[in-house]
C-alpha cells in the first residue's frame, strides 16, 4: 500500500476581492521529497504557501496535513504540528545573535514560554537547556559555528539566509516551506545553500515544498515540480518532464530561459 501524502492540496480557491490568486488548486507533497513549485511573478506561489501556514484562509477547498485538515487553523497552530517556513524576505531580529534568532524557532515546543526561558526562571532552566541542545545541533550542521554570537544584521546577506533555515529547522518540523531561499545569492552561496537543502532532505527526511525562480537549482535538487500561473496548476511532474511539457515552455521556461541567457 502506498504511504499516505505528507500534505494533501485539494482545490484550492482563494480571492482577494475581485482577483483570483488561486484557482482550484489541488496537489499533493510526499514525506522526504523536494517538490519544487514555479511560475511566472503573480502565479500565486506564496499565497499557496501563506494559505498551506494559515495565514489565509481559501474560500474554497481544503488542506490536509498527515490527514489532518488545517485549512482554518491558526498559523501558531500549524507551526505546533510541525510545518516550518522561511521567508522571500528575511524575517530575522536583526539585533539579536545567531543563537537567538535560532532559539526563538523553538518557541512553540516551550511549555515554560521563550522569555522565562530565557531568563532562567525555576524549572523553565532545565528546558531552556533542553531546546539549546536542539539549536546547537542545528547550528553544527549548518557549519555556523563561528558566528553563533554575532548580531544577524552584522551578517552577510547568505550567511543570514542559513540562520533564517536553522530558525525553521529548530522547529524541529516534519515540512518545511521555503519561499526563494536562494533571492539574491550569488552563486557560491547559491550552492551552499543547495547543499544544505539536500542534506535536511537526506540526513533528516524532512518534506520539502520549494519555491525557486533559478531553473537550474530546481532542476538540480527537486524530486518534482508543479508550474503555477495565473494562480492555476498547468502541469506536473519530474523536473526533466516540465522541462519538455509545451505548457510550462510558454508560461515560463521559455522567459526563465531567455533571461539566463541574457
Amino acid at each position: 500500500m502506498d504511504e499516505p501524502p505528507l500534505l494533501d492540496v485539494q482545490d484550492v480557491h482563494v480571492s482577494f476581492g475581485g482577483v483570483h490568486a488561486l484557482r482550484g488548486v489541488s496537489f499533493q507533497a510526499l514525506k522526504g521529497e523536494i517538490l519544487a513549485i514555479i511560475g511566472p511573478n503573480g502565479a500565486g506561489k506564496t499565497t499557496l504557501i501563506n494559505a498551506i501556514c494559515g495565514h489565509y484562509h481559501p474560500q474554497r477547498g481544503r488542506i490536509l496535513f498527515k490527514g489532518k485538515d488545517i485549512t482554518r487553523l491558526r498559523p501558531h497552530r500549524i507551526a505546533a504540528l510541525g510545518i516550518a517556513r522561511t521567508f522571500q524576505n528575511l524575517a530575522l531580529f536583526r539585533g539579536m545573535s545567531v543563537l537567538d534568532n535560532i532559539m526563538l524557532g523553538r518557541h512553540v515546543k516551550m511549555r515554560s514560554g521563550v522569555f522565562a526561558c530565557a531568563l532562567y526562571w525555576g524549572p523553565a532552566q532545565m528546558e531552556e537547556v533542553r531546546h539549546r541542545e536542539v539549536v546547537e545541533r542545528i547550528i553544527d550542521f549548518l557549519e555556523i559555528e563561528h558566528i553563533r554570537k554575532v548580531p544577524a544584521g552584522a551578517l552577510a546577506y547568505g550567511l543570514q539566509k542559513r540562520v533564517e533555515l536553522g530558525r525553521a529547522l529548530a522547529l524541529e518540523p516534519e515540512l518545511l516551506l521555503l519561499d526563494e531561499p536562494m533571492a539574491g545569492m550569488n552563486l557560491d552561496e547559491k550552492e551552499d545553500m543547495a547543499r544544505f537543502i539536500l542534506d535536511v532532505q537526506e540526513e533528516m527526511g524532512i518534506g520539502i515544498i520549494l519555491i525557486e525562480h533559478d531553473m537550474g537549482v530546481v532542476m538540480d535538487i527537486s524530486d518534482r515540480v508543479i508550474v503555477l500561473d495565473l494562480g492555476e496548476k498547468i502541469c506536473e511532474g519530474k523536473p526533466e518532464e516540465v522541462a519538455n511539457d509545451p505548457r510550462a515552455i510558454k508560461a515560463y521556461l521559455g522567459e526563465a530561459v531567455a533571461q539566463k541567457g541574457r
